[in-house]
């Protein structure tokens, strides 16, 4: 219930303003598409049964693989891996418990209502970016992070990815 109020939320939100603020109440600025509150807190990407099962990734999909364990982008014709740890351990009895919906797809943007890209949350803008959640020190802040989770350290610099077991930091693809 509380999943369906927050797709609800996103796209009723999405479709008046073209720009989502989430724990907060407006965006930086103008360049934004999805900006995300102060706390320590991340992103919880989409789990996959694995990477083959999603068909038509465009480049730029970020999915958290159930099968190894591992966060991946789809770049090029493959997908690189954003975790450093295979032999990591997920309890994915909590999302394989919910009723997966293919059809469930929220797009943020100006281009909402013709865009047919293939995606959970897709935002469809072509001039606005997504600011990930802000989190310093991530790996000492968040207390017990769940399995493909992200956030952008300031103090680092860095991209942190959370795979289940240990924290990645990446300062570029």
């Amino acid at each position: 219930m509380r999943k369906s109020i927050i797709i609800i939320a996103l796209f009723i939100s999405s479709s008046i303003y073209s720009q989502v603020a989430i724990g907060k109440t407006t965006t930086t600025n103008n360049s934004v598409s999805v900006e995300f509150g102060t706390g320590n807190k991340g992103i919880i990407l989409p789990w996959v049964s694995s990477q083959n099962s999603v068909t038509n990734a465009v480049l730029g999909t970020v999915i958290y693989d159930a099968a190894d364990f591992k966060i991946k982008v789809k770049l090029n014709a493959s997908w690189k891996d954003f975790s450093i740890d295979g032999n990591g351990f997920a309890n994915t009895t909590l999302q394989d418990a919910l009723t997966d919906v293919p059809t469930a797809k929220t797009v943020i943007g100006s281009n909402a209502n013709t865009d047919t890209t293939a995606g959970i949350l897709v935002l469809s803008d072509t001039n606005k970016a997504m600011i990930l959640p802000i989190v310093a020190d991530a790996h000492l802040n968040i207390p017990n992070p769940s399995p493909g989770m992200m956030v952008y350290d300031p103090n680092t610099k860095q991209f942190a990815v959370f795979n289940g077991t240990v924290w990645s930091f990446w300062t570029g693809i």
